[in-house]
Formats: structure tokens, sequence, C-alpha cells
């Protein structure tokens, strides 16, 4: 706050739109905070041609800032604010209410590809951050109160590829192994150019193993999202773990420096294992609809990611009483998708592609980001679910064809390999 109504002003990107060339409106600028690079995954922060300023997304700025954001659909406000400061932006305007006093600005806030995007100027102002404008790398380098600049190495080139940054992720189920084989583990993902993993939450592992085990990870540009679910998380009686699972990270997320937080929440529910998927399957549905609203209604304004693990087949499955699909309602609630789409061939009627098709359609609608998951386990629904006896190469060349075919969906967002522990055996067999 004392930068906005002091008479000094950021230098730098975002001090005067002289200090930074005014690109078109689509040219995109990479952001890091405190020395690590922030992931955009479905909307990328860009420079505005009118004034010059960059704009982020809301949600994922204000993750790596340390700050809450909540949105109002209702009056198209945005709010960010930590323990001491406290910004509502509207959407369209030029000013913005700092702790109930109305602030001007030259950028007002905007949609764009269904978020909400913000003035970094503005926002890093309030809370006190410095900003440094690297300017042959496209980069800003922002720093917050009680850090240290830190200007990080070149991101890895792109080439001449799509823009979007895909995700390559897999699942950990066996949390002990960030405490007991952190070196080995992260040295695969490294190898393996993950950006995400999903990790299993388990409370008797102590909190410190996770701000180490979540640190590394960032210091290597990999995302870790809380991960948590059974089939039985589809009963009513069930909301009190749930509850109890996001009340956990938000908890930890709000006492752990930013680089030591979990960037996202992921389900994986999967009710249709219950034996009531076949005797009652109206009454798991709407119960499972029941749990997944509670889960958006305590997860909204978190500023966490929320990610549910769906199959492929959901879009043939109808919300009770209509002719929606259930992928398409579960991709409305959440910012993404985890699709199972548990094949070993890309192409073919009963191949990756194929099964992809009808979700990465939805989700490209609804704006929301789809990830394709693949196999490396044993399956007793049969080899052609998995790579588990074709192999690593097979499952790379694979892969390769079905970006090739999914790319052109806007809601493609990579790949997921299920999971660590039966790909490191594959690979470890592929290469014997």
């Amino acid at each position: 706050m004392k930068k906005i109504v002091g008479a000094v002003l950021l230098a730098g990107l975002l001090g005067t739109t002289q200090t930074i060339p005014v690109l078109a409106a689509a040219t995109p600028v990479q952001v890091a905070v405190n020395g690590q690079y922030v992931a955009f995954p479905d909307a990328s922060p860009y420079i505005d041609e009118k004034t010059g300023r960059t704009l982020v997304p809301a949600r994922f700025v204000a993750e790596e800032l340390g700050l809450l954001v909540q949105w109002n659909g209702q009056t198209n406000q945005v709010t960010l604010s930590n323990k001491t400061e406290k910004i509502v932006l509207t959407i369209g305007q030029n000013s913005a209410l700092v702790n109930g006093k109305s602030i001007p600005f030259d950028t007002p806030a905007v949609i764009t590809e269904g978020r909400t995007m913000i003035p970094l100027r503005f926002i890093s102002e309030v809370f006190d951050a410095k900003i440094d404008w690297i300017d042959e790398r496209n980069l800003i380098v922002v720093t917050t109160p009680g850090h240290s600049k830190v200007i990080p190495p070149p991101a890895p080139a792109a080439g001449n590829e799509d823009v979007r940054t895909l995700q390559r992720s897999t699942w950990i189920w066996d949390t002990p192994l960030i405490r007991t084989d952190q070196e080995n583990l992260l040295k695969f993902a490294r190898d393996n150019q993950l950006t995400t993993i999903y990790l299993q939450f388990d409370r008797d592992i102590p909190v410190d193993v996770y701000r180490k085990f979540i640190k590394t990870a960032r210091d290597h540009q990999i995302r870790v999202e809380a991960l948590a679910g059974r089939p039985q998380w589809a009963y009513p009686s069930q909301q009190v773990n749930i509850e109890a699972f996001i009340d956990w990270v938000s908890t930890y997320n709000a006492t752990v420096d930013p680089s030591e937080r979990f960037s996202g929440l992921h389900f994986d529910i999967e009710p249709y294992l219950l034996p009531e998927w076949k005797t009652e399957n109206r009454q798991v549905i709407e119960n499972w609809m029941d749990n997944i609203r509670l889960i958006e209604q305590k997860t909204k304004g978190s500023g966490l990611k929320l990610t549910f693990d769906v199959p492929f087949w959901l879009p043939m499955i109808k919300v009770p009483d209509s002719t929606y699909s259930l992928s398409a309602w579960m991709l409305e609630k959440a910012d993404a998708v985890v699709i199972m789409d548990y094949r070993n061939a890309a192409l073919g009627n009963d191949g990756i592609v194929a099964n992809a098709h009808a979700i990465a359609r939805e989700a490209s609608t609804l704006k929301k980001q789809a990830v394709f998951a693949v196999e490396t386990a044993p399956s007793s629904e049969g080899d052609f679910t998995t790579f588990y006896t074709t192999g690593i190469k097979a499952m790379k060349e694979q892969m390769a064809i079905a970006k090739e075919k999914l790319s052109h969906y806007p809601s493609f967002a990579g790949f997921a390999i299920h999971d660590y522990k039966n790909w490191t055996q594959l690979d470890a067999r592929s290469k014997n």
C-alpha cells in the first residue's frame, strides 16, 4: 500500500510506459517470482498494446505472491488479499478498492481465455514487490519482501512447437518415497521432463518433509499437487474426510513459504468401481455430484488449481434427468481434468485419440484443461489398456502420435503417466 499512495512508484518494466516496448496484445512474456518461473497452464501473461502494461492470470500470480484470490461472478470482481492488504478489482474498470480506498490505474482487469487477467504493476505495488524487466528474454522478475533478487537461467526453449506449455505428469501413491528416496525420485522426474507430480496426501508425513520436497521440486520447475480420493469418497458419509483433506492442505499452504506450497488439489474418486454403480447407479451419481459441489465450495477462492481424474467414457454418462454429460458438468466445477485414456495404441476406433475426442471438445468449449493419461501397470482389463507389455519405446511413440492428433484442441494440456512406481519399473526393464 505504501507504493500506491506514496510518491515513489516502481521503476523497471512496470515503472513507466517508456521503459518497455509497446508490443502487440498477444505478445507473451515469462514471469519469475523469487527466482522461480511461474507456470501458466491455460492463459499466458501478455503486454497490453495500448498501455504497455503486463497482464497476468489472477489465480496463478496470486499463488506465487502468497495471496488469497476470490472471484464474484455476480459483480464481476476479483479480490486479492493477505493479512494486511486487500484489493478489489472490477472487470473493465480503471480503478480498484485498496483497503476500501478507490485508487485509479491505467490498465483494467479483463477476462481472457476464460481467466481473469490483472495488471501486474498495480498488484505488485500494493503488496510491496519489486519488478525488473529482462528485455532480451521478455522476462519479468518479481521479488517479494524478504527475498533477494534472483534472475533465473533461461527456461528450456520451446522450439517451433505450440506455444502452450504442455504438462507431463505422474502419480506418486507411495508418499514416504519423498523422504526415503527423494533424490532418485526427482532425478527420474528431471530425466523424463516432468512438469507436475500428483502426490498422495499422507498425514503421517512430517510437514518439514513436504516443505523440503516441494521446494526442491519447484527448484527444478516441477509443481506438486496434493492428491487424494478413493471410490468411497462418493458416499455422503465421506464428506468429513474430503473436508479434512482440503482443510489440511489449505492450512499447510497458509503456514509455509510460497515456494513450499502445493499448487493444486487433485481428486481421484472413481465411484464406478463401487458395487453400487451397477445396482444403484443414479444414487451413486447424485451422491458423487453432491460431493463435487462440496469440493467446489470449499476450494473456491483458495488459489489452488482443482483437478479431477475421470475415465474417457464419462461423456456417455448423463446428469440425472438431463441430456447434459457428466464429464461437462465435472469440467464446469474444475480447472482441469486428467482423462484416464488407458489404451496402448494412439489410433484406431478404440485408441487413445478416438477416446479423447469427446472430452477434448467439451473442455475446449468450456475453456478448461484436459490432460490425457496412459497406463504402465499390469491390468486385469487386458494388455490393450497398458504399455506394461509393449514397453517404454512403444509408449513414447504412441504418445507422440496422440500429441500430433490432439494438439489442435485448445484444451489439450499434455500427458500423464500412471504411475511412478510402475513407470520406473517398466523403464528399468526396457533398459535391460
